[in-house]
Order: structure tokens, then sequence, then C-alpha cells
């Protein structure tokens, strides 16, 4: 007796760019480039195997980018987004960020939400390190 059948998911480029916070036009780029293979389905769109996109992910958010900008860090949670909202305290701020198809808001201290210049509009990175995750299945 073997093992079980796993099920293969097979995901169109809308639904692997919103999974990756990127434009299906970048996905689109990247499976045209042969970055990520991709095959048809019957009424010819293109799709992408659930495996080979993990793949993908997995080498995506290797570590490089950080320690190219000589930001070494071991937290490997990163969600860069845009600033949509600042809320400063007396003491503290609260901050979101929009990081593709996530809303991140955190609270931080007032002086470090001034030193970072974060206002609607402004680039930032979400930096997550947490000893509990919690996963929800579709």
């Amino acid at each position: 007796m073997g093992q079980p059948a796993r099920p293969v998911h097979h995901y169109r480029i809308g639904e692997a760019a919103a999974m990756l916070g990127v434009s299906a036009d970048t996905m689109r780029r990247w499976v045209d480039a042969g970055r990520l293979p991709a095959e048809r389905d019957e009424h010819g769109h293109r799709i992408i195997a659930g495996e080979r996109l993990a793949a993908f992910a997995r080498e995506l958010a290797k570590p490089g980018t950080a320690e190219a900008e000589g930001r070494l860090s071991s937290a490997r949670n990163r969600f860069p987004g845009i600033v949509t909202h600042v809320v400063l305290g007396d003491v503290a701020a609260q901050v979101e960020i929009q990081a593709g198809p996530f809303r991140v808001v955190s609270l931080i201290s007032r002086e470090s939400a001034e030193e970072l210049a974060l206002v609607p509009g402004s680039r930032a990175t979400a930096v997550i390190k947490s000893t509990n995750v919690m996963i929800e299945g579709s």
C-alpha cells in the first residue's frame, strides 16, 4: 500500500499574483521569462502548479535583499508595503501598512514613527517575528 495521492492545486495567474503580493503583470513576466513554469488549462488560461508556486515563493523570500542593503535580521517574515494610516499619540503610534492584499497594523513608539518618517504614502516593511502563528486553510 502506497501513500494516498496528495491533491494537486493549480492557481491562475491572478490568484498566484495575489498570494505573492505582486501584480498579475509581474506574474506573467516571470512566467514568460521562464522563472516560473506554467501550463494551460482546458480553456487556454495559464495555471501554475501549487508545489511549483510554493517553491518559487520560497526562492523569492530567501534573504538577500536585506543583506544587500546592509540590514541583517533573523526575522524571515517581511511584508513590504505602503503606509496607509498613522495615528500619533503622546508616547505610541499606530501604523497601518497595506502589504499586497494584507493589512498589517502595528503599535510602535512615537519616536520610532517620527524617525522613520512614517506617513501615509511612504514605503515601509512590516517585519514580524512571533512565537505563535495561526494558519487558516481554504
